[in-house]
C-alpha cells in the first residue's frame, strides 16, 4: 500500500520498514541497472499512488543518506531511468504553463536526489485525441528506447 500505517510511520526516521512488499522492491532496486516509471500525469503532475511508492520504498540509508547540504542518492547502480507518460493536455502546455513538474521536479530532482543522474522522460500528450496508429507509434518510440 502506498501509504503508511501507525506503526511504519513510527519507523520513518529510522528507514525501516514493516512491508514486505517494500523490503521486496528494494531488493530488486539493487540489483536493477535501469529503471522504469509508466504513468499517466494527473493535475499536471505524477499521480498520488506513484508518490506514495516513492515515499515507501525509497528509504533513508536505502535510497539516500542525509548529508549537511542535502541528500546524497545511494542508487547509483542504477544507470538510465526512463519516465514513460500520458497526459490530456499537450506536452508543450505541461512544460510551458503548468511548470513542467515531471521534468523539473521528478526527472532532475527527485531522482537524481536518489542517484539516478540519466533520465529519459517522454510524454504523450493530448492522448484523447489520438487515434490507434499514432498510439501504436508512440509504444514503437518506447519499444526502440528500451
Amino acid at each position: 500500500m502506498p501509504f503508511y500505517t501507525e506503526a511504519e510511520l513510527a519507523l520513518f526516521n529510522t528507514g525501516k520498514t514493516l512491508d514486505p512488499l517494500v523490503l521486496r522492491y528494494q531488493e530488486m532496486l539493487k540489483e536493477a541497472d535501469q529503471l522504469i516509471f509508466i504513468t499517466p500525469i494527473w493535475w499536471n503532475d505524477l499521480p498520488g499512488m506513484l508518490k506514495g511508492f516513492i515515499d515507501k520504498v525509497m528509504k533513508k540509508r536505502f535510497a539516500y543518506l542525509p548529508t549537511k547540504t542535502g541528500i546524497a542518492g545511494q542508487l547509483t547502480n542504477i544507470k538510465k531511468a526512463y519516465v514513460f507518460t500520458t497526459s490530456t493536455s499537450p506536452t508543450w502546455y505541461l512544460k510551458f504553463f503548468c511548470g513542467n513538474s515531471i521534468n523539473r521536479t521528478f526527472v532532475k530532482t527527485t531522482l537524481k536526489q536518489l542517484g539516478i543522474k540519466n533520465t529519459v522522460w517522454h510524454n504523450l500528450g493530448g492522448i484523447d485525441s489520438k487515434s490507434p496508429t499514432q498510439l501504436q507509434t508512440y509504444l514503437a518510440t518506447i519499444s526502440k528506447l528500451i
